[in-house]
């Protein structure tokens, strides 16, 4: 197993109600299973994830006993080795599975699941900024193919908020699907607010992602009851154990990031669970590099269903660690069809 430190700048940073995002580090893995070489990456994003230091620490653990060769990446990924640490797990997980799928010969999406998706729709991400602005960068992603638009919300009065997106659905028309992501911002009365402002504009929201609090399950199992407006759980996923957010009947969408789950192999996990219980899974990333970008590309093509999803964040970011197969064209991915992840292990681990 080999470690190797990243940093990528975003372009301009990235506003949100957990405050701005500008830059993203962590580090690359390279395992050897079934004879061929995969690569995985841990980009640790913290209210999600451990921390860059505890991230280092885990895989710096498993590489030590690597040396000694008594290194078992498999085994670790069950033995409790990543159990505070799921972006270290999520790294080793990848690798793995994109070993295993190169030894196949078969792309990721198609080693997960007999019948993957080709393409998927994914969303256009826009970060929390003044009116005119918001309207000029959806009226620019929806001129480039995007029909599904995700706001960042929450870092103001929800009355302005509300207005924002009303802003947004006047100048984008009633066929685009508009999503609001408050990352845990408000509380029970603010959220009341947000949603009644919306529903009285009739503006026919996707889904409101993550009003309250992560630990909240009985405030967002409110909010469904009370309004019309889909409700997501996003940070709950990563704060509590997944089944609670199920069981609680507080979401009818959720948000998985592999990243923040442990890996591709918890995804679909989840949302087999998911399924069952008819809550519908959206797949995004927590603004990656291009190995986990694609590694949650691939997982989100081996899921049924047809709800966009949020990958579309190499444009994000200013400069990243390889040429990217799967560029964003019309508002839709294309799963790369090579073996394993659809990348050369050499392009990226250099």
């Amino acid at each position: 197993m080999r470690v190797r430190e990243f940093a990528v700048d975003l372009r301009t940073p990235l506003s949100t109600a957990a405050g701005d995002i500008e830059r993203r580090e962590g580090f690359l893995v390279a395992v050897d299973v079934a004879g061929e070489t995969g690569v995985g990456e841990a980009t640790p994003l913290p209210g999600w994830t451990e921390s860059l230091a505890d991230c280092r620490d885990a895989l710096a653990g498993l590489a030590e006993d690597d040396a000694t060769g008594d290194a078992d990446p498999e085994a670790a990924l069950e033995d409790g080795s990543f159990a505070d640490a799921p972006a270290a797990r999520h790294a080793v997980s990848l690798a793995v599975a994109d070993a295993r799928a190169r030894a196949a010969d078969r792309p990721l999406a198609a080693a997960l699941d007999t019948d993957p998706h080709t393409s998927l729709p994914v969303n256009a991400t826009l970060g929390d900024d003044d009116p005119e602005a918001t309207v000029e960068a959806a009226e620019a992603a929806v001129a480039s193919g995007y029909d599904c638009l995700k706001l960042k919300v929450g870092a103001r009065d929800p009355t302005d908020d509300a207005a924002r997106l009303r802003a947004v659905r006047e100048a984008v028309g009633p066929d685009v699907a508009l999503r609001a992501d408050a990352n845990a911002a408000w509380d029970r009365w603010t959220a009341d607010r947000f949603l009644e402002s919306v529903e009285e504009s009739a503006l026919e929201l996707d889904y409101l992602e993550q009003p309250l609090p992560a630990d909240e399950l009985d405030g967002h199992a409110a909010l469904r009851r009370l309004h019309d407006t889909p409700i997501a759980l996003d940070e709950s996923l990563s704060a509590l154990p997944a089944g609670r957010a199920i069981a609680s009947n507080a979401a009818d969408v959720l948000v998985c990031k592999p990243m923040a789950l442990g890996g591709p192999d918890r995804v679909r996990d989840l949302a087999a669970r998911a399924r069952d219980a008819g809550v519908e899974v959206v797949v995004t990333t927590t603004i990656d590099a291009i190995v986990a970008r694609l590694g949650a590309l691939h997982a989100a093509a081996s899921l049924p269903g047809d709800r966009a999803h949020g990958l579309a964040t190499a444009s994000l970011l200013d400069a990243d660690l390889a040429a990217d197969p799967a560029p964003v064209r019309g508002g839709r991915m294309r799963v790369p069809d090579g073996p394993g992840l659809g990348i050369d292990v050499g392009a990226v681990f250099s």
